[in-house]
């Protein structure tokens, strides 16, 4: 059984951090891209940032470059959200997402293969 299991969500100031986990089981980490996209009430879904893998190629968006850093452990099967300099427009459930091509995660449009269900990310002003 496939499972993405998002972790570290909470209330933070702005200006604050937080450290997201996804933790994943039932597939072939390797062989697959892993990203994060938050999707705010009444707002559509936004593709936060994504990593390959396997060569540990990442992407941005550009609201989130320079505060945020992606990243994973492979010998653990868990990807990273590390999130600085939090706005109150970060807030969000921020979701991680896997699916084998690096090139369209991120792209909000695009339904990656499997999605964990979610953790709230509460930044208050």
């Amino acid at each position: 059984e496939v499972q993405l299991v998002e972790s570290g969500g909470g209330l933070v100031q702005a200006g604050g951090s937080l450290r997201l986990s996804c933790a994943a089981s039932g597939f072939t980490f390797d062989d697959y891209a892993i990203g994060w996209f938050r999707q705010a009430p009444g707002k559509e879904r936004e593709g936060v940032s994504c990593i390959s893998s396997s060569d540990r190629r990442t992407y941005y968006a550009d609201s989130v470059k320079g505060r945020f850093t992606i990243s994973s452990d492979n010998a653990k099967n868990t990807v990273f959200l590390q999130m600085n300099s939090l706005k109150p427009e970060d807030t969000a459930v921020y979701y991680c997402a896997a699916d084998p091509i690096f090139s369209l995660c991120g792209s909000p449009s695009y339904e990656m293969d499997y999605w964990g269900k979610g953790t709230l990310v509460t930044v208050s002003s």
